[in-house]
């Protein structure tokens, strides 16, 4: 008895997948990996921006501790200046304004990098007190 007319072999299909199925899920698969890729590429962007966000943020609090520390009684106006933080070379500006009590003045710091200074990464706002006279 042959094969084809065995009772055993009839109406059986036999298991497997065709060649346009395999290629439909290699496309899907492709497709999937492509997507993942992009997204991971957009992370580690996300990553270096926030980095650089955080280390402006070091350098908006350092100029404000240091003046707290120092007991600086700041002029009115803007001051400018650059500050290396964690291995990045940042521009700060600094807007002093008096406030209504004449004892305060605030203090508006803005960083950015150097080449975009337009483009503010970290703004932090302070007060000064004007020292006692005899302290400094």
């Amino acid at each position: 008895m042959s094969r084809a007319r065995s009772p055993m072999w009839r109406g059986r299909r036999h298991g497997g997948f065709t060649l346009v199925e395999v290629l439909v899920a290699l496309a899907i698969g492709s497709i999937a990996l492509l997507a993942a890729l992009r997204a991971a590429a957009q992370g580690t962007g996300a990553v270096s921006e926030l980095r650089l966000r955080l280390l402006a943020g070091w350098v908006a609090e350092n100029r404000l501790a240091e003046h707290r520390a120092r007991g600086d009684w700041l002029p009115l106006g803007i001051g400018r200046g650059r500050q290396s933080q964690g291995g990045l070379e940042l521009a700060w500006r600094e807007e002093v304004i008096a406030t209504p009590n004449p004892a305060f003045r605030r203090v508006d710091v803005f960083v950015s990098a150097p080449a975009e200074e337009s483009r503010a990464l970290a703004h932090l706002t302070g007060f000064v007190v004007l020292p006692p006279p005899g302290s400094k």
